[in-house]
């Protein structure tokens, strides 16, 4: 059957739904069935899994003129998502098609959800189509004679590749593909993307940089004009000095109308605790919702997160107050309407989340957006405009992940064994891994076999035997279970108990935080000043403290920071706001904010993108210095963080340090001579890594990022099912290797990447670099304010919440606004 004829085919089952193919559908089936790798950019909501799908059985119709009556077993297609309830959705949409196109596809479903007697029948008879996820491609790999599973492999989709692309989850992808290209001759593999910005990079990383996949490629773009209405709920009265911390609560009851009169609406939060507490404030001033509002984040069960799924797809459910857990692409065709509670920190998570609503080709995707505090309004203006210009994040692929090698090799080894000269060409065809050395080769297959130059006393990390024909092998069955309950790349976050030395509990916190401490340095927790006097297993042990200056923790919910691309729309705002002449053309948000900047340019200014702003003034708290980057919060705390050090070796002061997306504070009890840090240059990129190992303790942060690190290469094991081990063992068995390598192998390469992945995710090394340099080439306008400016007032208030009781905080902002506004 030609090319024609067989795109005729799916026309006519097209049209027989009444719908018509977009173009950008039909150039996919047209470059798969020409035998070209790809990847398509396409929005949410506009037919990406027809676009891939239809082809891959018209391909099959094209070799198989029986295909009615005769069907030839085993794996044709994998589809690799990477979220668990999606995989649901592209069951129901692939199976449809091709039943009514009269072939005999089987369509199967391999997660972590799957039950083991269905995993038992894939063994014996695998369906035509797999939908799974990264970790199961893998777990697949780990199965003796995998290579008859997967030798009649006709094309691999990976969807939602935007998600994977910037994770080690990613990675496993790479690795998973370079294989598969090797085991099937004829395999097609395809990308599908919605929100990115270096589109090019994500096919290469996809398909190999210099593989012939790549060369033989396309890229195919949905050249639709989704139309995405933003509306900001601007509160009627605008408080001249915001803060954060009431959660956007103080607007419920101008959400109340807009659920009212749409058939569904999804309301985003940021946070699962936010996403709690606007359920119940809801439904406790509202109870004329109850059965007709649900909740639904990655924390509640799968039952019902299945439950509420079905409820929004049948129209039994008003709203749904929801976390990122219902971002990716389910469909669900009722959604008219999105509120997006607080900054969503990123354009692509704004535009993916605006997506959900009228989640059809040609309808448009309407999304509120809900400000917690007036400044947010700011975002939501920016917003507008990247919405406009189409303006979207990067995602930064990894580099050089040897703990994910690690793992893949053991993998492999579990399975049927591998001979290094034959996988080596295929790791080295990689993105990840494209710049691996011979060296660095060599010392991965040293480690599985001999556990490093320091492991090689313990036999049990001596995990794969090297056989006489120099093929890799895991011949113990109990290394080999292990590995397979172990196999995957996602580490939950640790938290630590925090006790006094005498005894006492307090409360836990999070290890992302304590690892920053080094003994000494003061903290608050629950209302009290504390001194770390050390982390042991997984406690923190503290005793009182009467020093004034402290460290304020960061907790997980605040740990989203602005995109660098959000950065920066966000400073443009800023610097529009700033023109004297204020544009008449501005935006609604712009002109609802002319009170806040009216007050903040009779305290200070607003600075302007020639200008870096830092304001100062006394409290009963002490001397504050606030600076402003509008850089987002990762690269402030980094950023604070390096000046306190700096300013440390000029004069011997503490300091306490707050931060948000828009500046940071160092306060402390002495004043701050502020025209010494400018006159010497204080905000220089050079020295930079030398002196943020020494301000952030980074020894102590890359302890903790090697704990993820171990768990992945298999260092350390997590337990059985039933039986996982705790955590404190876990962080104690990984900082035990990790001071054995620190002593005794320095050039181990787990060892190191614990650090390069400190400072190049966690701190944004390369982002703190770039900003400053902009600060460099800025006038340094500083301001020696009366008291806290509007700008100042949400950092502020931030610290004091650490500090203090919702109630109590409230009341002490009253009486702070109260001065204020006297004054």
């Amino acid at each position: 059957m030609k090319r024609t004829e067989l795109i005729g085919l799916a026309e006519d089952w097209f049209s027989n739904q009444h719908w018509k193919p977009f173009k950008f559908q039909k150039d996919t089936w047209t470059a798969y069935l020409q035998k070209k790798n790809g990847l398509l950019n396409a929005p949410t909501g506009s037919g990406k899994t027809f676009a891939l799908w239809v082809p891959i059985v018209l391909d099959y119709i094209r070799k198989n003129p029986e295909y009615q009556t005769k069907q030839k077993n085993g794996l044709k297609a994998i589809w690799i998502t990477p979220l668990r309830a999606l995989s649901v959705e592209i069951e129901q949409a692939t199976s449809r098609f091709a039943e009514e196109m009269g072939t005999k596809f089987t369509v199967g479903i391999r997660t972590g959800d799957t039950s083991q007697a269905e995993r038992a029948a894939q063994k014996r008879a695998m369906p035509d189509l797999l939908i799974t996820t990264p970790e199961s491609l893998h777990l697949l790999l780990s199965s003796k004679d995998y290579k008859k599973t997967f030798k009649n492999l006709q094309a691999i989709v990976v969807d939602e590749w935007h998600e994977l692309l910037g994770t080690k989850r990613g990675v496993q992808i790479e690795l998973g593909i370079s294989r598969l290209k090797t085991i099937s001759k004829d395999l097609r593999i395809w990308g599908i993307s919605a929100t990115i910005g270096n589109l090019q990079q994500a096919r290469e990383v996809l398909l190999g940089p210099t593989s012939q996949a790549l060369e033989n490629s396309v890229m195919i773009k949905a050249n639709l004009k989704k139309k995405i209405e933003v509306r900001s709920i601007i509160p009627e009265t605008m408080e001249k000095f915001p803060w954060r911390g009431h959660l956007g609560l103080h607007l419920i009851d101008a959400v109340v109308p807009i659920i009212n009169a749409s058939k569904t609406t999804l309301l985003f939060t940021n946070t699962r605790s936010q996403c709690e507490i606007w359920f119940q404030r809801l439904m406790n001033k509202y109870p004329e919702f109850a059965g007709e509002v649900a909740m639904h984040h990655g924390s509640i069960n799968k039952e019902t997160r299945l439950w509420v799924e079905q409820a929004i797809r049948n129209e039994s459910l008003k709203a749904v107050i929801c976390t990122s857990s219902l971002d990716l692409g389910v469909d669900f065709a009722p959604v008219e309407t999105i509120i997006q509670i607080g900054g969503p920190k990123g354009v692509a998570r704004f535009l993916q989340r605006a997506g959900r609503s009228g989640h059809q080709p040609g309808k448009v995707s309407l999304i509120y957006f809900l400000p917690t505090h007036a400044i947010e309004l700011i975002e939501a203006s920016a917003l507008q405009k990247a919405v406009e210009k189409k303006a979207v994040e990067d995602r930064v692929p990894y580099l050089m992940s040897f703990d994910v090698l690690v793992q893949y090799l053991t993998t492999l080894a579990v399975s049927d064994g591998f001979y290094p000269k034959d996988i080596y060409p295929e790791i080295a065809s990689t993105f990840c891994f494209q710049g691996i050395t011979e060296e660095e080769w060599r010392w991965v297959l040293n480690f599985i076999t001999k556990g490093s130059q320091s492991l090689q006393a313990y036999d049990e990390y001596k995990k794969v035997e090297i056989e006489e024909d120099g093929k890799f092998k895991v011949n113990n069955r109990g290394v080999a279970m292990r590995h397979r309950l172990q196999i995957g790349t996602i580490v939950s976050d640790a938290s630590l108990s925090v006790k006094y030395m005498k005894g006492g509990y307090i409360g836990t916190i999070e290890e992302f935080f304590i690892s920053k401490l080094k003994p000494g340095d003061v903290f608050t927790f629950a209302g009290r000043n504390l001194e770390l006097v050390r982390v042991k297993s997984m406690q923190v042990l503290v005793r009182k403290s009467s020093r004034k200056t402290s460290r304020v923790p960061s907790w997980g919910g605040g740990r989203m920071t602005f995109s660098a691309q959000m950065s920066e729309l966000l400073r443009e705002e800023m610097y529009l706001a700033a023109k004297s002449d204020h544009d008449k053309n501005a935006s609604a948000e712009l002109n609802a904010l002319q009170p806040i900047f009216e007050r903040q340019k009779k305290e200070s200014i607003i600075p302007s993108n020639n200008e870096f702003l830092i304001e100062t003034f006394k409290t009963r708290e002490g001397y504050h210095a606030i600076f402003y980057p509008f850089e987002g919060r990762f690269v402030h705390e980094a950023l604070g963080s390096l000046l306190a050090y700096r300013i440390s070796l000029l004069s011997p002061i503490s300091f306490s340090l707050a931060f948000n997306d828009y500046g940071f504070e160092l306060l402390s009890d002495q004043e701050i001579d502020m025209q010494q840090v400018i006159d010497n240059d204080l905000f220089s990129p050079q020295y930079l890594m030398d002196d943020l190992y020494k301000s952030l303790n980074a020894t102590e942060m890359a302890r903790r990022k090697f704990r993820d690190i171990a768990v992945i290469a298999g260092l350390v094991f997590t337990g059985y099912p039933n039986k996982m081990i705790q955590n404190k063992h876990l962080q104690s068995n990984s900082q035990l290797l990790f001071s054995v390598f620190r002593d005794y192998e320095e050039d181990n390469l787990l060892y190191q990447q614990a650090f390069r992945e400190t400072f190049e995710h966690q701190l944004e090394e390369g982002r703190l670099r770039i900003s400053l340099e902009r600060i460099g080439r800025q006038t340094i306008v500083w301001k020696q304010c009366v008291k806290p400016t509007p700008f100042s007032f949400p950092i502020i208030t931030d610290r004091l919440r650490e500090k203090l009781s919702s109630e109590k905080l409230e009341d002490r902002i009253k009486k702070m606004l109260k001065q204020l506004e006297i004054l």
